[in-house]
């Protein structure tokens, strides 16, 4: 058993019918089905301990973790699982899909740095759109879900967002640096790979993106009633599963987007500061931490209330 708590008697006794669920869920998905060892000992008795924090109210549930760590998976698994087997209804937001426009991250690297032109690090977010859409969640109202579209690295139209109607019992909230904290100011003196040393010598660049993770997205973190964090070995597994996302894309002619392998590390280096502070910070505070495997697989679960 994975999870720790053990799932009650009745879902042991649903496990045929969740597996042939899951099964049918995958094919729809057009993704490799999970082991039944991983759907009888993490994924359903994950989706029971949410469940099981439900308690009347809409809950959020952040879960944490970097490239390839199998987030936008989990998340739509378990919305499959909390609806079938418990009843609750879940939508799904994914801090990606949060995302400014084209034309605002390039106004932002031209007046405060070129870095900005790249999305992913905390000030490339719209926020207050996040915190709308999670409160519009919480109080019932129809809410208009966000999309970004990769492809044109640019939002979808509003028009073409999908609606959320009725009541919403669980918000799943996924993305790269969810739940994540500001580091102290001394800790951004040093650069710590090639693209800081080379394009933010100044430290500017890091700089703003701290102050913009420890000013409005706490705001918007502060939304999470539940956090899961998904933790590879090392560093060493996000380049590699960033660049089998990409070489997947290069061998089905994916276009003139798709990264080569040099630009993969490049991108990746963004990310590298605060995906090892919160390897360190987050550990102690996260409801849950899931240590994966070098296959992308859970293999240990830790628990703060176990």
């Amino acid at each position: 058993m994975l999870w720790p708590p053990a799932p009650r008697k009745s879902l042991r006794r649903e496990l045929p019918g969740v597996r042939a669920d899951v099964d049918a869920w995958c094919a729809e998905e057009g993704i490799a089905r999970p082991s039944d060892t991983l759907i009888a000992g993490f994924y359903v008795p994950m989706a029971a301990w949410v469940a099981e924090h439900v308690q009347g109210r809409t809950l959020v549930l952040g879960i944490n973790g970097a490239q390839g760590t199998g987030k936008s998976t989990l998340s739509r698994l378990l919305q499959r699982l909390l609806e079938r087997s418990h009843g609750h209804r879940a939508a799904i937001l994914s801090l990606d899909d949060l995302y400014l426009t084209s034309a605002e991250r390039l106004q932002r690297a031209h007046a405060i740095h070129p870095l900005l032109a790249t999305r992913g690090v905390p000030g490339t977010h719209d926020v207050d759109l996040g915190v709308r859409v999670i409160r519009g969640l919480r109080q019932g109202e129809p809410v208009a879900l966000p999309r970004f579209d990769k492809a044109t690295d640019d939002r979808v139209p509003v028009a073409q967002w999908p609606r959320w109607e009725g009541p919403c019992d669980v918000v799943i909230f996924e993305g790269w640096c969810v739940g994540a904290r500001p580091q102290r100011s001394e800790d951004l003196k040093e650069p710590i790979n090639g693209l800081e040393r080379l394009e933010d010598a100044s430290g500017e660049w890091r700089w703003y993106v701290n102050r913009e993770l420890g000013g409005r997205y706490q705001r918007l973190f502060a939304e999470i009633d539940l956090l899961v964090m998904l933790r590879p070995r090392d560093f060493d597994r996000v380049y590699e599963w960033r660049e089998e996302q990409e070489a997947r894309l290069r061998s089905a002619g994916g276009g003139e987007r798709v990264m080569a392998p040099s630009a993969v590390r490049r991108f990746v280096m963004h990310f590298e500061r605060l995906t090892r502070f919160m390897w360190e910070e987050m550990p102690s505070r996260a409801d849950a931490v899931v240590y994966l495997d070098d296959d992308h697989m859970p293999a240990r679960v830790e628990l703060q209330d176990a």
